[in-house]
């Protein structure tokens, strides 16, 4: 019984550790910021939520230097993507001129689209773990 007692303990203790190794932090940095107004809103996603519902972290940062960046903290091992919105007025969300075209620079992680919504496809990358570092060009 003992022996029981032991192994069990060992197990559990061993899952923990795997668990424990298998989070992190993810710093996403925009580095081509051509103005220092606003600030810069970073979402983090997984597939089901994508542009859809609200994201799993999120994070805002002020400008320096044209740089801005934000940790996302204790992020479980999985596929993510991050979205990036350059909000100059401050109001929280993207402005768009009376065509239906953004008035504000946005991005996403693995994607320098041109013209329509990002795709999950195109900006989604794989997470181990431990610390990454993902830069956004707007």
């Amino acid at each position: 019984m003992k022996t029981l007692i032991v192994l069990l303990a060992i197990a559990v203790g061993s899952c923990t550790l795997s668990q424990a190794q298998n989070t992190g932090n993810i710093s996403a940095q925009v580095t081509n910021l051509t103005s220092a107004e606003g600030e810069v809103l970073f979402a983090l996603y997984t597939a089901d939520k994508f542009m859809k519902q609200e994201p799993d972290f999120s994070g805002k940062a002020s400008i320096t230097d044209g740089r801005a960046k934000v940790v996302f903290e204790n992020v479980p091992a999985g596929t993510y993507a991050v979205v990036v919105l350059h909000d100059k007025n401050g109001n929280g969300r993207m402005d768009f001129d009376s065509s239906g075209m953004p008035m504000e620079s946005f991005g996403t992680s693995g994607s320098n689209f041109q013209y329509g919504p990002p795709s999950w496809a195109e900006a989604k990358f794989d997470y181990e773990g431990g610390q990454k570092e993902v830069e956004i060009r707007l």
